[in-house]
């Protein structure tokens, strides 16, 4: 069983930076795959980033590729994505999740575990 608990969300003008964190709790915790994922009413869950405890590489959407960072602080067991140059079309509820298989996350755009959401809301 894996927890995910996420914080940060908020309201920003256009331009601006949010950090969200997720921290993550459960015995088999540093095997998961990690994920940012975003919704908004009306459209697709759309994965934002993914990441893993052990390092490797990091994928970014192209749609926050150079404005949005995905990283892990393992001390922490916790998980970031740095928001910047924030845009109206960013604004979604954002979901912290976790998988054990990545091709659960890459491909079936799903997980096993979700965070409760975090909702940021951009203004122009």
């Amino acid at each position: 069983q894996v927890q995910l608990v996420e914080s940060g969300g908020g309201l920003v003008q256009a331009g601006g930076s949010l950090r969200l964190s997720c921290v993550a709790s459960g015995r088999t915790v540093s095997r998961y795959t990690l994920a940012w994922f975003r919704q908004t009413p009306g459209r697709e869950r759309e994965i934002v980033a993914a990441t893993r405890w052990t390092g490797g590489s990091t994928y970014h959407a192209d749609s926050v590729k150079g404005r949005f960072t995905a990283s892990t602080d393992n001390a922490k067991s916790t998980i970031y994505l740095q928001m910047n140059s924030l845009k109206p079309e960013d604004t979604a509820d954002y979901y912290c999740a976790a998988a054990l298989s990545a091709h659960t996350i890459m491909v079936l755009r799903t997980a096993d575990y979700w965070g409760q959401g975090t909702r940021v809301t951009v203004s122009s």
